[in-house]
């Protein structure tokens, strides 16, 4: 079963994170530029909290605020969930699913040392499932 660390292994290291104060319009251009949905924020190296777009959309377009006016802190979810580098890709689509959020945290230490999307870890059950399909072909065969 992989591992969060294996996951993380094999994608971008980078984590993109912004601050409390920062405009939500920065929070943006970050996710555009990078083409993710998400960015950490983070304060004095500490995880604050998480904004997405869907927050974005919720709470600054429907609500009718302006994003270069309103701060991060105001639309982020500063309850976070988080895993560590040792839980299981199954653990964390479980809480994924529980949960109906998209992102997880990953902290050793108290430090984030980076992020999964739904989408790192369906990439990963694919690849671990067709390496499956390998094998029990390559048996078959022989």
């Amino acid at each position: 079963m992989r591992t969060v660390r294996q996951v993380l292994e094999s994608k971008n290291p980078e984590v993109h994170a912004i601050g409390l104060d920062a405009p939500v319009i920065d929070a943006l251009r970050l996710m555009a530029e990078h083409g993710i949905g998400a960015v950490l924020v983070i304060e004095q190296d500490r995880l604050a909290g998480i904004v997405s777009e869907r927050d974005y959309a919720r709470k600054v377009v429907l609500s009718g605020r302006s994003s270069q006016q309103t701060p991060v802190r105001d639309i982020m979810v500063g309850a976070v969930s988080t895993i560590g580098p040792d839980d299981t890709v199954p653990r964390c689509m479980q809480m994924m699913t529980d949960g109906r959020f998209r992102h997880l945290p990953v902290l050793e230490d108290g430090r984030v040392i980076g992020i999964v999307s739904i989408g790192d870890l369906v990439k990963a059950v694919i690849e671990d499932q067709q390496v499956e399909l390998d094998q029990l072909q390559r048996y078959i065969a022989s």
